[in-house]
């Protein structure tokens, strides 16, 4: 199927599973040939990917030595949600012993591009530009805007990484022509970029900032036991760290089987009545926190800026007005966030999608809890054991990732609720 089919269908093949549930749902049955597009494209592209993935990892962190800032930025609805992503993930790390390293993401809601960089960009700094996707339409004037933005910081001296054509020192495009699937690696491409800048980290002699000085973070060495920390051979750590991104990439191929098989019947379920909300009038609220916010900022994209011959969907993203969100943060407390907005906007038959890593959020389950006594549908898609959200089956729909990582937690979400995009328009 092309994602921008005005009729979606799909003809792939499916990945092996049970044929209990695709017989007798048709739905089921096309989420998994969804699910069969992603699988066979992820390995073979970190195959061949994952030894530039490693030298990149290493010119990175030299970056960081050095004092340098991760700039991300792009201009498309979509790739805003993958911009705020990696500045949170680099700022806010989520596994300890990873450092903090300093990242920021730039809009173009803010001014030109080229622009923004000319004012704070410095030359040991790392540009990151994430492309729009061909359902956007302003694409040609984004891509200008992109190119020049990164035409802009080579000449200033920064490192320059593209996950798309845009003249950057270092281009990773991904081997899909579905958006949704190429923005889905692309994720998996940064989340692994900031695991393993990490481990240059660990080495004693690998890294030197302007003074000549080395670095060692010392602290999460555990995670990468193969690695050993007194190793000063650059080529021997890059073969570690490519070996390693594979088997991270092998990793969420297995972790999207297994949640798709456990929970493709909650998917179709949730597809159809959030289908039925959207035809009756009703629209959708969606939430979360940190890294889970931009995968609401990321589904809101996608419900309000469909593919070609798909129809918006009315969408409110309670993640995205910093004045309402610090007002209630500051005066009531921040596990409050939410549930005041589902108070203001939400209307009965209206759906609240909540993303979470852990199940545990209490703004979330206050948010969830709120969204139920008004009659709304509700969907969460969790990680985990699927925490407090699932032992109080505090949802209608509630979708598990079953891991304890959190960046493959996020991948495996994301594909999910790329999936329910689509079966929307299929159900």
């Amino acid at each position: 199927m092309s994602i921008g089919s005005a009729s979606p269908t799909v003809s792939e093949a499916p990945a092996q599973r049970s044929a209990t549930t695709t017989a007798s749902d048709p739905l089921a049955s096309q989420a998994q040939l969804l699910l069969e597009r992603r699988t066979r494209l992820v390995r073979p592209f970190f195959d061949g990917q994952a030894g530039r993935l490693a030298r990149l990892c290493h010119r990175m962190a030299e970056r960081f030595a050095r004092g340098g800032r991760l700039m991300a930025f792009g201009h498309s609805p979509a790739a805003l949600s993958d911009v705020r992503h990696i500045a949170v993930e680099f700022v806010h790390p989520v596994i300890v012993g990873k450092r903090a390293l300093p990242a920021m993401g730039l809009i173009a809601a803010k001014g030109r591009l080229e622009a923004q960089l000319a004012q704070i960009a410095e030359p040991s700094d790392i540009a990151v530009a994430f492309p729009g996707a061909s359902r956007d339409a302003f694409l040609a004037a984004e891509s200008d805007e992109t190119r020049a933005a990164i035409a802009f910081a080579r000449q200033r001296g920064c490192l320059t990484v593209a996950f798309t054509d845009a003249g950057a020192e270092w281009e990773i495009e991904p081997s899909a022509d579905d958006p949704f699937v190429a923005q889905e690696i692309v994720e998996t491409v940064y989340h692994v970029l900031w695991e393993l800048v990490h481990v240059f980290f660990e080495h004693k002699g690998l890294l030197a900032d302007a003074t000549g000085a080395t670095h060692d973070a010392g602290a999460s060495s555990f995670l990468y036991p193969f690695l050993d920390r007194r190793e000063t051979d650059l080529e021997r750590v890059l073969e570690d760290v490519r070996r390693s991104a594979v088997m991270k990439a092998e990793e969420i191929t297995n972790l999207r089987i297994r949640a798709m098989s456990e929970g493709d019947a909650t998917l179709c379920s949730a597809a159809r009545a959030l289908r039925s909300a959207f035809e009756n009038g009703a629209g959708l609220l969606v939430l979360g926190n940190g890294g889970s916010a931009t995968d609401a900022m990321d589904a809101a994209a996608d419900y309000r800026f469909p593919p070609p011959g798909w129809r918006a969907r009315k969408t409110i993203d309670l993640t995205e007005d910093t004045a309402i969100i610090t007002a209630i943060a500051n005066d009531i407390g921040a596990d409050a966030i939410f549930l005041r907005q589902i108070i203001a906007y939400g209307r009965r038959g209206d759906v609240a999608m909540a993303f979470t890593t852990s199940g545990n959020s209490r703004n979330i389950v206050q948010a969830l809890e709120e969204a139920r006594r008004r009659g709304l549908a509700t969907i969460a898609f969790v990680g985990y054991d699927g925490g407090e959200i699932m032992t109080r089956d505090l949802a209608d729909y509630i979708f598990v990732v079953p891991s304890e990582y959190i960046p493959r937690i996020q991948e495996a979400q994301a594909t999910a609720h790329h999936i329910l995009r689509e079966l929307v328009e299929l159900a």
